[in-house]
């Protein structure tokens, strides 16, 4: 079983605007560090992404593959492999928002397993970068109104 890495972070502006930025998964590249594409494959009845091909280079792991997104209102999105990569074999993860003082606290949870071995501490370690910077990246795209 693979560990989970769980981070929050507080933005100041509403759900609605988070999620909105988390929904532009074309636009990871300009803030996710660890994202180099995201390409929508198809979209749920609402409009949002419902299946997506990334790539993915963060240091250690890289790596391209697809996710199967599920949307839950305005308050949580998760997502799970849909095809894997050649490296990854497991990436389960979700962002849940909820209200906090005129803003948003956003919890990113991530699971991610591999199909070579590594050493848990390095695994873990990029795990924790890839959380880390999501949610600094996420932050600083939301409360610049981009």
């Amino acid at each position: 079983m693979a560990d989970r890495t769980t981070s929050s972070i507080t933005i100041a502006a509403p759900r609605d605007a988070v999620l909105a930025v988390i929904a532009d998964l074309p636009a990871y590249p300009e803030w996710a560090g660890a994202v180099k594409s995201a390409e929508v494959l198809t979209t749920d009845g609402e409009g949002r992404p419902d299946r997506v091909r990334f790539v993915l280079d963060a240091g250690v792991i890289s790596d391209a593959y697809t996710l199967a997104y599920a949307w839950n209102g305005d308050s949580a999105v998760s997502w799970q492999v849909a095809e894997q990569g050649k490296m990854i074999s497991e990436l389960t993860g979700s962002y849940l928002l909820a209200d906090a003082g005129g803003g948003t606290e956003v919890t990113y949870e991530l699971v991610v397993d591999l199909k070579v071995p590594m050493i848990g501490m390095i695994k873990r370690k990029a795990e924790k970068v890839i959380v880390d910077t999501a949610l600094k990246g996420l932050k600083k795209r939301v409360e610049s109104g981009r």
